[in-house]
């Protein structure tokens, strides 16, 4: 797979919005209406996105410019000492082929002063290891994610 990965900018608010669906868990066969990214514990990661502190990146096909996979850090409104929240998706058809390490070490390098951040998502997931792989370990378990650290 031949791709290229960008910085997010503002005008990347309808892929983040893509991305965030893309990325909700579904059962065979079954996906949920798009409605769904719209409800307040989902949309605070993309809604007005662009905003003070808001970085990440979204890779593309190099061939036909389809999106591939994203990936964003983004500091929950009213909670300043709070964790940024981390978001890291890539299409199905498209896991396992080193996508997400690639966009993840981009946000890493990009970013390295955030040591901190805030994971949601549902516990033992696969994904869970890529972070940890990168550094990160687990600092607080959450009922719905986990807060995970880097060293320096």
């Amino acid at each position: 797979m031949d791709y290229v990965i960008r910085p997010l900018v503002a005008e990347d608010e309808p892929i983040l919005w893509e991305m965030l669906y893309q990325g909700l868990p579904s059962r065979a066969q079954e996906r949920p209406s798009r409605d769904i990214v719209h409800r307040p514990e989902l949309s605070r990661y993309v809604k007005d996105w662009g905003r003070a502190g808001d970085a990440g990146f979204v890779a593309h096909d190099k061939k036909d410019g389809s999106l591939l996979g994203a990936v964003w850090l983004r500091q929950p409104v009213h909670k300043t000492d709070a964790p940024p929240e981390l978001a890291l998706v890539v299409k199905l058809e498209h896991r396992k082929h080193g996508l997400g390490t690639a966009l993840l070490t981009q946000l890493v390098r990009a970013n390295p002063e955030q040591s901190t951040i805030s994971l949601s998502f549902v516990a033992g997931k696969p994904v869970l290891r890529l972070y940890e792989r990168f550094g990160f370990k687990i600092v607080e378990e959450r009922p719905n994610g986990v807060v995970m650290h880097r060293g320096a």
